[in-house]
């Protein structure tokens, strides 16, 4: 596989380091073997976010329980430190990296049928459905891991990370006005397909250059969750932000298939029981965290505006989905369109538990 350039020294510090890490490993095999306790090894582990994001606070997690319960180190790269998204997963699928966290977003030109998640108006935005979904859902654990395994990707986990808001250099309540506008979009055919419908022009562009293509209106909109909002200081250049209910950002943890493939049971014990204990910890942090970060954007600028649609706004919008699902089924075919029915039979078991705990209150 062809590593990109745009990493540059970094990456081939990585690659030299881990190279040197194996050679290290190969000459001390045979005393490993003699002895009651195997050294430690250092795993690699690189995500799409900056410090104390979610993604983050996963990793650390993750990290936490590694080296609590084994001899084991876990290296984390936060965003930019080993290039974009892109580069991430070719060193994952390389395996200089053991483990990366990404958005199907960024998956999706690998794994059609990631783009599941951009599908407008499918998964419900109130947090305690979203997390009962994202524990019981049928496709999100039985199916998705076969999918990433055709990729040499042992999928470990998949979480939300909270509502996806649009923010844009004014207030939109409708398609219409949204026409003309330059809306930014992660390099995946389905959201772009979103924007369309929803009356914008998708911009794909890398995450490094938004911010300033914000700021010089070359883009007139993004959409992320309000942390990352927040985090990256977009409200300072788009500062009108607008809840239009229509999705949730979803990313995925997982391992170099051939690396996990070769741990120890024990070690595949330790990964899964890390990936659960980081997992459990999001389903309980990400909850609150959206109003709490929004609260920390109103206090730092005037200028900033909030949209909430009402239901009536809503519905002109999600009258545009149906064409965004049938885009889907034609990418995907008809794996991708039992996946959409499997999905569906999930929604429905959370959203009817959901409505029956009410009733019964």
């Amino acid at each position: 596989m062809t590593i990109r350039s745009f990493p540059g020294a970094i990456v081939a510090a990585v690659m030299m380091t881990t190279l040197a890490a194996c050679s290290d490993n190969d000459s001390e095999s045979a005393s490993q073997s003699a002895s009651a306790e195997p050294e430690g090894q250092t795993w690699r582990y690189a995500h799409e976010e900056y410090e104390g994001d979610v993604q983050d606070v996963f990793a650390y997690k993750f990290k936490e329980y590694i080296e609590e319960n084994s001899p084991h180190t876990l290296k984390i790269h936060r965003y930019g430190e080993i290039g974009e998204s892109d580069d991430a997963m070719e060193l994952a699928q390389a395996g200089v990296l053991q483990f990366v966290n990404q958005s199907p977003g960024f998956t999706g030109s690998l794994i059609p049928e990631a783009q599941i998640f951009f599908i407008p108006y499918l998964l419900p935005v109130d947090s305690q459905q979203i997390v009962s979904f994202f524990k019981e859902s049928k496709a999100i654990n039985d199916e998705f891991p076969a999918l990433y395994a055709e990729q040499g990707l042992e999928l470990l986990a998949m979480y939300p990370e909270g509502e996806v808001v649009v923010t844009a250099d004014e207030k939109v309540t409708t398609p219409e006005g949204f026409k003309g506008k330059n809306i930014r979009v992660m390099t995946n055919p389905l959201l772009s397909e979103t924007y369309s419908a929803f009356g914008a022009t998708p911009t794909p562009l890398p995450w490094g250059e938004v911010y300033g293509a914000l700021q010089t209106n070359i883009i007139q909109g993004q959409e992320n969750p309000i942390f990352w909002i927040e985090s990256a200081r977009l409200y300072e250049v788009s500062p009108n932000l607008i809840f239009t209910g229509h999705s949730q950002f979803v990313t995925a943890m997982m391992a170099n298939q051939d690396f996990y493939n070769g741990l120890s049971e024990e070690n595949k014990q330790l990964v899964k029981d890390a990936t659960a204990h980081a997992r459990q910890h999001i389903f309980e942090y990400v909850p609150g965290l959206g109003e709490k970060k929004l609260g920390t954007i109103m206090a730092d600028s005037e200028e900033v505006t909030v949209t909430r649609l009402d239901e009536e706004q809503r519905q002109a919008f999600r009258d545009r989905a149906p064409q965004v699902e049938a885009k889907f089924i034609e990418m995907t075919g008809e794996r991708g369109e039992k996946l959409l029915e499997q999905f569906k039979a999930d929604l429905q078991a959370v959203t009817s538990d959901a409505g029956d705990d009410e009733a019964a209150e």
